[in-house]
C-alpha cells in the first residue's frame, strides 16, 4: 500500500465569481486526489501576459497516494468539470480555473507530459507568494532554492494584495474508535483499508501474518488432508499476535486497526473442517479467545465472488490462484450467517462489489462514511 505523498498545487481563476471557483475547486480536489491538508491566503493581482481580468490566486498542500501523473490527469478532469477548455496554444487566456500542479514530494519528473518541479513556479510571484505561505522552506530539489528564497530574489512584478476570504483545509473523517476490525473474503481488500485507515489517522496497524504458514499452499492443492493442521495453525498464530499486539497498546486511549478479527477462525474452520474436527477446534478456540479485547466496530467487506477472483489474480500469489469460486461463496456465507448470531458485536456490512476505495478516493471517502455512520 502506498503511503501518501505530500503535493504542492495552485489554483488560479480571472472568470466568474473567482472565490466560488477556488472553493469548488479546492472540494473537488479533496475528493478526487486526497487531504487538503494546508491552505494559503487568497491573493488577486493583474492577468499577467494578456489583457484579463485580475485573477485571484491560491496554493494548497495535498495529501494523496495517486502517482503525480494520476494527480495531473485529475487536475486537468477538475478544469473540465468546472467548464474550462484547454486550446493548444503558447498564448495566455482568461480561465474560469487553472490548476497547476507545483511539487510532488521531492521528486524530479521530465517527461512529454509532465515536468516537476513545475518549470516556471521559480519565476512568479502570483505563485511563490501563495506558496510561501504554506511551504516556504520546501527546497526545490534541482535549484536547490527553497520557496521564500526564489521570492525574496525575485524581480520586481506587480504586487499582489491578500483578500479577506479564505480557503478551508478538508480533511478526511472517521468516528473515533479505539479498536476497529476490518474483516472480510479472500481478496476483499481488508489490509488495504486497514493500512489506509491507519496512516490516514495515525491508527496502530496489526495486521495478519500468514504469509509464510506452512500450510497454506498444502491446503489449497489438498484441502481435506490439510484443513485441521491449518486451521489449528492460524488458531495459535492469530491467538499468540492479538496478545503481543493488543497487550502492547492502551486500549482506552490508543486507535487501533485490525485486518482481521479473531473470531475469523471459527468461520474458516467451519467451512473447511469436518464436523467432529469442527467441535474440537471450537471448543480450544473458546478457551483461548474468551479474554481477548472485543472491537468497539466489526466491519466486514462484502464483495461478490466475480470480484474477489479477480483481486486474487492481480495480487498474484502463486498459491492462490486455482482457489475455487465455491470455497470462496462458502466464506462469504459463513460470514454472513456468523453476523446474524452476533448479539455482543456492534457489526456493519458493507458491500464494495461495485467500489474501488484504493484507486477511488471517493469510493474510499464513501467507505469512511459508512463505517462513521
Amino acid at each position: 500500500m502506498k503511503s501518501p505523498t505530500i503535493t504542492y498545487i495552485a489554483l488560479g481563476s480571472n472568470q466568474g465569481d473567482k472565490l466560488d471557483n477556488l472553493q469548488l475547486a479546492t472540494a473537488y480536489i479533496y475528493k478526487k486526489i486526497g487531504d487538503v491538508t494546508a491552505v494559503s491566503k487568497i491573493y488577486t493581482g493583474p492577468a499577467i501576459g494578456f489583457n484579463g481580468d485580475a485573477f485571484y490566486n491560491a496554493c494548497i498542500e495535498v495529501s494523496t497516494r495517486f502517482s503525480a501523473k494520476k494527480v495531473l490527469n485529475q487536475l486537468l478532469e477538475i478544469e473540465q468539470l468546472m467548464g474550462r477548455r484547454r486550446k493548444i496554444t503558447t498564448e495566455y487566456e482568461n480561465r474560469i480555473i487553472d490548476l497547476d500542479l507545483l511539487f510532488y514530494q521531492e521528486e524530479v519528473i521530465q517527461t512529454k507530459r509532465i515536468t516537476l518541479p513545475h518549470p516556471h513556479l521559480h519565476k512568479r510571484n502570483f505563485v511563490l507568494q501563495p506558496l510561501a505561505d504554506i511551504a516556504g522552506s520546501v527546497l526545490h530539489p534541482v535549484l536547490q532554492k527553497t520557496v521564500s528564497e526564489f521570492l525574496e530574489s525575485l524581480p520586481h512584478q506587480e504586487k499582489l494584495t491578500a483578500i479577506s476570504a479564505n480557503l478551508q483545509p478538508q480533511n478526511s473523517q472517521l468516528k473515533a474508535f479505539n479498536y476497529l476490525a476490518i474483516e472480510g473474503n479472500i481478496g476483499a481488500g481488508k489490509t488495504s483499508l486497514a493500512s489506509m485507515i491507519a496512516q490516514d489517522f495515525k491508527a496502530k496497524l496489526i495486521t495478519e501474518r500468514f504469509k509464510d504458514n506452512p500450510f497454506l499452499p498444502k491446503f489449497y492443492k489438498d484441502q481435506s488432508r490439510y484443513a485441521f493442521p491449518l486451521e489449528m495453525s492460524f488458531l495459535a498464530d492469530r491467538y499468540q499476535q492479538l496478545l503481543d499486539d493488543i497487550s502492547q497498546y492502551d486500549l482506552f486511549n490508543d486507535f487501533m486497526v485490525a485486518d482481521y478479527d479473531v473470531y475469523k477462525s471459527l468461520i474458516f474452520a467451519k467451512v473447511t473442517l469436518q464436523e467432529e474436527e469442527y467441535a474440537l477446534y471450537k471448543k480450544l478456540f473458546q478457551i483461548m479467545y474468551k479474554d481477548l479485547a472485543k472491537p468497539d466496530l466489526y466491519v466486514y467487506l462484502y464483495q461478490n465472488t466475480e470480484r474477489l477472483l479477480e483481486n486474487i489474480q492481480k495480487r498474484g500469489r502463486k498459491y492462490e490462484q486455482d482457489i475455487p469460486a465455491d470455497y470462496l461463496e462458502n466464506i462469504n456465507r459463513g460470514y454472513l450467517e456468523f453476523i446474524k448470531q452476533q448479539h455482543h458485536l456492534k457489526v456493519k456490512i458493507i458491500d464494495i462489489s461495485e467500489l474501488d476505495f484504493v484507486n477511488q478516493r471517493e469510493d474510499y471517502l464513501e467507505v469512511l462514511e459508512q463505517i462513521s455512520g
